[in-house]
C-alpha cells in the first residue's frame, strides 16, 4: 500500500504513464494496420443521441472536458489563494507564458504563411504541465522550489491561454441558439451557487447540460469544463481536485494518449517530416518556447518590472523554458482541431512528439549541467 501511495503522489507518474501509452499506441499503430481504425469506429446509437459517436471523439470532446474542468479549478485556486493571487506574484510567470505562446505561434506562421496549413498556429503554443513538471521532478533537490513554482504558474497560465485560443479560433460555425442555452445554464449556475459552499447533485446535472449545449454550439465542448470549474464554490475546489486527480491522470490522460497517438508512420517518414507544418511545430516548441519565455523575462527584469525566482539564474530559467516546449497533450489536442484530414493530423502529431522528446532530453540535460555541484 505504501508503494502505491508513493506512486500515486509522485509527480513523475503521469508523465511516465503517458510516455508508456504513447509508445504502446505507436507500436500497435505500425504493427497492426487496423488499430488506428478502432478509435475511429462509428457508434451509430451515440449519433442518434447527438453525442460524440466514435471512441476518439468521446475521449476528445467528452473526456477532455473533465480534464479542462480540473485545469479550470486549478486556475481558479491559484488566482484566489495561490501563486497567481497577487499582481506581484503573477507578473513574471504571466508575461513569460504570454511570450512563450506568442513567439512559437509567430514562428509557425512564418513557416506556413499564405498556405492552407496556417490555421495550425495554435499547436506549438501549449505546454504539457504533467510532462514538464515530471521531468523537473527527476532532478530532485538540484532544483530550487522557487523554480518549480515558476514553471507551475507559467504552465497554468499557458493552459488558460490555450483554452482561450481553442474557444475563439478552433470551434465550428457558431450556433447561436445553443450558445444562448449555454448562457442561460451558466446564469442559473452562477446565481444558484453564489454564496454557497458546496454544489448539489442538480448542479452537476446542469453541468452536463452545459457541456451538451456547448458541444452543439460551435464552441469546442471542452470549454464547458472550464466554465463550470470557474463556478465551483472555492471551499469545494480542493475536495473535487482530490477526487478527480486519479481518474483524470491515471485513466483519462492515458486514454487520450492511446487514442490520439494511434499513428501509422508513412513509408517516407523523412519526407513527411520535411514539411512546413513539421518545421513550424518543431521550431515553435523547441526554439520558440524558450526564446519567448526567456526573452520576455529578460525585458521585464531589465526594466525593473520583475525579478527572477529566488536562488536561480538565467541558465536555470533557460532550462525551464526548454522544458516548457514539451507540448504533448494540449498540442496534440489542438492538432486534432486544426486539421480535418487524418494525414494532416498525423504529420502534426509526429512533429509534436519529436519536439516534445527533444525538449525533454535537452531540458533535462541542460538543468543537470546548470545545477551540477561546483568543484571548490
Amino acid at each position: 500500500m505504501q508503494l502505491l501511495k508513493r506512486i500515486y503522489n509522485d509527480t513523475r507518474t503521469t508523465g511516465i504513464l503517458l510516455l508508456a501509452c504513447t509508445a504502446v499506441s505507436l507500436l500497435l499503430g505500425n504493427l497492426f494496420g487496423a488499430y488506428p481504425g478502432i478509435w475511429e469506429q462509428e457508434w451509430h446509437w451515440l449519433q442518434l443521441l447527438q453525442l460524440p459517436h466514435s471512441p476518439v471523439h468521446l475521449v476528445n470532446d467528452g473526456g477532455m472536458a473533465l480534464f479542462f474542468f480540473l485545469a479550470g479549478m486549478e486556475i481558479k485556486r491559484e488566482l484566489q489563494t495561490g501563486e497567481l493571487s497577487t499582481p506581484q506574484r503573477a507578473a513574471l510567470p504571466a508575461a513569460a507564458a504570454i511570450g512563450g505562446m506568442v513567439v512559437p505561434a509567430v514562428i509557425y506562421i512564418l513557416f506556413n504563411k499564405g498556405t492552407a496549413n496556417q490555421h495550425g498556429w495554435g499547436i506549438p503554443m501549449a505546454t504539457d504541465i504533467a510532462f514538464s513538471l515530471g521531468i523537473l521532478a527527476l532532478l530532485g533537490k538540484r532544483i530550487q522550489v522557487s523554480l518549480r513554482i515558476f514553471l507551475t504558474a507559467l504552465a497554468i497560465i499557458d493552459d488558460l491561454g490555450a483554452i482561450i485560443v481553442i474557444a475563439l479560433f478552433y470551434g465550428g460555425a457558431i450556433q447561436w441558439l445553443w450558445l444562448l442555452v449555454c448562457a442561460a445554464v451558466t446564469a442559473v449556475l452562477y446565481y444558484s451557487l453564489r454564496g454557497k459552499t458546496t454544489m448539489q447533485w442538480w448542479h452537476y446535472l446542469l453541468g452536463l447540460v452545459l457541456w451538451f449545449a456547448m458541444y452543439h454550439s460551435g464552441v469546442h465542448a471542452t470549454v464547458a469544463g472550464v466554465l463550470f470549474a470557474l463556478l465551483v464554490p472555492a471551499q469545494q475546489i480542493k475536495h473535487l481536485e482530490h477526487r478527480l486527480h486519479a481518474p483524470v491522470n491515471f485513466i483519462l490522460l492515458p486514454l487520450f494518449a492511446l487514442a490520439n497517438t494511434a499513428i501509422h508512420f508513412p513509408d517516407h517518414l523523412g519526407a513527411a517530416l520535411n514539411t512546413t507544418v513539421s518545421w513550424g511545430i518543431v521550431a515553435g516548441l523547441f526554439i520558440g518556447k524558450p526564446l519567448g519565455i526567456c526573452g520576455t523575462c529578460y525585458l521585464l527584469v531589465k526594466k525593473g518590472y520583475g525579478t527572477l525566482p529566488s536562488h536561480t539564474g538565467w541558465m536555470q530559467l533557460a532550462g525551464v523554458g526548454i522544458l516548457a516546449g514539451i507540448g504533448f497533450t494540449m498540442s496534440i489536442f489542438i492538432s486534432t482541431l486544426a486539421f480535418a484530414e487524418p494525414a494532416g493530423q498525423n504529420i502534426a502529431k509526429i512533429a509534436v512528439l519529436l519536439a516534445s522528446v527533444l525538449a525533454m532530453i535537452t531540458g533535462y540535460c541542460w538543468l543537470l549541467f546548470a545545477n551540477r555541484p561546483r568543484i571548490k
